[in-house]
């Protein structure tokens, strides 16, 4: 996400976590019997109590909450594993209404990925949380889809359907306007030369699935030699569960050259690769969008992507795309492109030309309409929105 969208979005996130810890103050110090007696946990399953979250006395805390305030969740609220519950109270006292913003559910859905305290916290605050939101939304159909299914296994009873918000395509206006020239004047170091690579931008995790490129790359070297086959750049930090990639990437001297590795890139220096490369490739497993998909599209350059979840709606039209569980069909997609100098030229002028951009200015305005929806009294929530038709 930009960062003139990521700043003020981490700010709404920061207050809240501000706003959360003098909650906690305010509970511990108000006597227990102010509490509702038919306060209870949201979940059968929950294994926190309501009375861990009792508020305890009365405090002087600058906290002027009013009905039908929104109360807006963008972040990892997950981490505080009590935040289910401290919601409901504060939702019952004041008459807040929650709004939620979604962008996939892979620790419930693939919690192979996981730690096994991240997939027991984002369960109970999906069980907790998503009952008692106003308004649901999500960043992609896939993701709106796997909350209604995961809403339906769980026997959660939620207050409506779940709608899917336009998300912005490229850097933002910091970044757009910025360019440093680093792949054209050479001065990032250890790349290969503009128009000569393959773009991969992750971080390096084992969902992600970089070890299938690795494959493909090796069989592509085998097939067609290793002088017509481009470079492979992979950018990004390296994460987790790839310990086993790693040490087979050293032991072929990272296929003696064909794979490079640019660790931590900035946006700037995303941008300079992005129009550097050939071509981006995207192989991932599984997504809430796909955002180096669209930011690929953007800047001009085709991309070949996995077909699993969010990816097609990322790409669209726009992309290509294989198996992300066969090698067979991901080495095939992408040799046909490699050797096709005419079909790569083409796509991409087609790509240039047509690729819808999405301003980062249209998210905004949908999770503010959200908003507007839910804070609107009872019976008048029927406005225009710029969300997509609802998910049940």
């Amino acid at each position: 996400m930009p960062s003139d969208i990521s700043g003020p979005l981490l700010a709404v996130c920061v207050s809240q976590i501000r706003v959360l810890r003098q909650l906690r103050r305010h509970w511990r110090e108000q006597r227990a019997d102010s509490v509702p007696e038919n306060l209870q946990p949201l979940s059968a399953t929950d294994s926190v109590s309501s009375t861990d979250i009792h508020p305890q006395q009365q405090t002087s805390a600058d906290i002027n909450f009013s009905p039908r305030d929104i109360f807006l969740i963008l972040g990892a609220a997950w981490a505080d594993p009590h935040f289910g519950e401290r919601l409901q109270v504060i939702r019952k006292r004041h008459g807040l209404r929650p709004v939620v913003l979604l962008y996939d559910l892979i620790p419930a859905r693939r919690p192979e990925w996981c730690a096994h305290s991240l997939v027991r916290d984002f369960r109970h605050w999906l069980d907790t949380t998503l009952p008692q939101c106003s308004h649901m939304l999500a960043i992609s159909t896939a993701t709106a889809r796997d909350v209604a299914r995961y809403a339906s296994e769980a026997g959660l009873h939620l207050a409506g359907s779940v709608r899917t918000i336009p998300l912005g395509t490229g850097f933002g206006l910091a970044a757009e306007n910025t360019s440093s020239g680093m792949v054209e004047s050479g001065l990032t170091v250890g790349l290969p030369r503009a128009g000569t690579y393959v773009l991969f931008v992750s971080t390096l995790e084992a969902r992600k699935n970089h070890a299938l490129l690795f494959r493909v790359w090796r069989r592509l070297i085998q097939e067609l030699g290793r002088e017509n086959v481009p470079t492979l750049v992979f950018a990004g930090r390296v994460g987790w569960l790839v310990a086993d990639l790693m040490q087979q990437l050293d032991n072929t001297e990272w296929l003696d050259g064909k794979i490079r590795l640019l660790r931590d890139p900035g946006d700037t220096e995303l941008r300079q690769l992005y129009r550097g490369c050939m071509f981006t490739v995207f192989p991932s497993l599984f997504e809430g969008w796909g955002l180096p998909v669209t930011e690929s599209l953007m800047l001009g350059r085709p991309c070949i992507a996995s077909n699993s979840t969010s990816i097609p709606e990322a790409g669209g039209k726009f992309a290509r795309y294989f198996d992300p569980e066969n090698t067979r069909d991901a080495t095939a997609v992408i040799r046909e492109i490699i050797t096709s100098p005419e079909t790569l030229a083409e796509w991409r002028k087609q790509v240039e030309t047509n690729f819808p951009r999405v301003p980062w200015e249209d998210t905004a305005d949908a999770i503010l309409d959200a908003c507007a929806r839910a804070h609107a009294p009872e019976g008048s929530q029927k406005n225009a929105t710029n969300a997509e038709e609802p998910v049940t």
